[in-house]
């Protein structure tokens, strides 16, 4: 199975895409850990992307898509994967279907931003990352409304979408996704 998940900065992407990975047996694809890992090895697309991060810029998006497609290539991702990060963009998103990338479902995490701005619905243990501050928690959410939720109504033309609206906690969350996938 080919996902991505999508839903705002703090909704609980990479949470429900590690279980997922466990459940489906299939790698999770975080744009993040992959540019790093590119650059790392040295990767060509790796070197591309260092140029922009050293510099403090953004990576372009033909840089973002060459080393997922990079990724994508390995073995493990054969049976399926799950995009965690990308696409952000609708430019993104064209640019995997161009790749050839037929994915099956995109998984929209709906939770209100003020949910998110609280980042202790769940009841569970609280985790406080380094963006976790209030402002870059809002400059986020702000970047996220602009750029990544067009993305929504994107794949909703392309009937891939699913919606899991916000379920109070990580295991409802995860038993509603489950039966979604299911189907």
């Amino acid at each position: 199975m080919k996902l991505i998940l999508l839903g705002a900065p703090g909704a609980g992407k990479g949470t429900q895409a590690e279980i997922l990975c466990d459940k489906l047996g299939i790698p999770t694809i975080s744009t993040g850990n992959i540019l790093r890992a590119a650059v790392k090895e040295g990767t060509p697309m790796g070197k591309k992307a260092k140029s922009f991060m050293d510099a403090g810029a953004l990576v372009p998006d033909d840089v973002i898509v060459g080393i997922v497609k990079e990724r994508l290539a390995e073995p493990d991702c054969e049976k399926g994967f799950i995009l965690d990060g990308m696409p952000r963009t609708i430019a993104q998103g064209e640019a995997l279907e161009q790749m050839g990338v037929d994915i099956d479902k995109v998984v929209n995490l709906i939770v209100p931003d003020e949910a998110i701005t609280r980042r202790d619905r769940c009841g569970g243990e609280l985790a406080i990352r380094k963006d976790d501050e209030p402002a870059t928690v809002l400059d986020r959410l702000k970047a996220y409304h602009e750029q990544t939720e067009p993305l929504v109504e994107f794949y909703r033309q392309r009937g891939k979408l699913v919606e899991v609206p916000d379920q109070g906690s990580i295991e409802a969350t995860t038993a509603f996704l489950l039966k979604l996938l299911e189907a």
